[in-house]
């Protein structure tokens, strides 16, 4: 049939040909395994059934702690926090960067509150829980200034930031090495 005017004629049919494989840009990897977010979460919801456990072990035990013991406790609980986060990150989000960051941040939070949701708990065993509701409208920072102050000898706690610093990087570390070791797909 011949074209009709305007129109060109039509191409010959060309086999199939396989296209080349995506290439990455340099320095970038193709599509990484693992859920990110999903490691996020469950490294979150962990961090929080650890802290609250904290809590109430301190809540437990208040009475007969010395100070040594009671920062021994909390440092062992940045620690245990950290290396339940990192493991779950590095299980669930493998080599991902953010989840690894992310778990940081999160061991991290969750040493911090582990400890300040410990002190309305103690108030409320030791006076009554309407202590709370005094405490919240007096200054509800107090739990916040009671983690970073040292009240028996006058400025900063550091074995607050220090167990922090020890969440982060147990949650950190253990996330890259566990993640760094799954195969990806």
């Amino acid at each position: 049939m011949p074209p009709v005017p305007g129109q060109h004629p039509a191409q010959p049919m060309y086999p199939l040909q396989p296209t080349p494989p995506f290439q990455a840009p340099y320095g970038q990897r193709p599509n990484a395994s693992g859920h990110p977010v999903g490691a996020v979460f469950l490294g979150l919801f962990a961090s929080v059934i650890v802290s609250l456990l904290y809590s109430g072990l301190i809540l437990a035990t208040y009475e007969d702690l010395t100070v040594t013991q009671a920062n021994t406790m909390y440092l062992v609980h940045a620690l245990v926090n950290g290396a339940v986060v990192g493991c779950l990150i590095g299980l669930v989000g493998h080599r991902n960067t953010g989840a690894h960051v992310g778990g940081a941040v999160i061991a991290a939070a969750g040493a911090f509150f582990g400890f300040t949701n410990a002190l309305p708990l103690i108030i409320a065993d030791s006076q009554s829980p309407a202590a709370i509701g005094d405490m919240m409208e007096a200054d509800p920072l107090i739990p916040a200034k009671a983690w970073w102050n040292n009240e028996l000898e006058g400025g900063v706690d550091w074995f607050s930031p220090l167990g922090l610093l020890l969440a982060a990087a147990a949650a950190w570390g253990l996330a890259y090495l566990i993640g760094s070791r799954r195969r990806q797909a």
